[in-house]
């Protein structure tokens, strides 16, 4: 790209992306602890306890980085992409 482009940069598909990244990696944290990852995502999501999710590889600190409304979000849209 030369100097002489304008460069966009959303910010929104880069909270998206990190959300995503989030969840990919605190699943594979609660799936290595034995865990069975959808019912404890869906446990934390649901009442908001961080209990539900394993302090094991900062799983737990990373899920509470992230927004429960944002996280129910980037789920859905992907379920509807996945339905397309």
């Amino acid at each position: 790209m030369s100097q002489e482009q304008t460069s966009l940069f959303d910010v929104k598909e880069l909270d998206t992306e990190l959300t995503r990244r989030v969840l990919h990696e605190v699943y594979e944290s609660l799936e290595e602890r034995g865990y069975n990852p959808t019912n404890q995502i869906v446990g934390y999501l649901i009442s908001g306890d961080p209990g539900y999710i394993s302090s094991y590889k900062e799983a737990r600190n990373k899920i509470q980085g992230i927004d429960r409304a944002k996280i129910v979000e980037i789920l859905l849209l992907d379920f509807q992409k996945d339905k397309k």
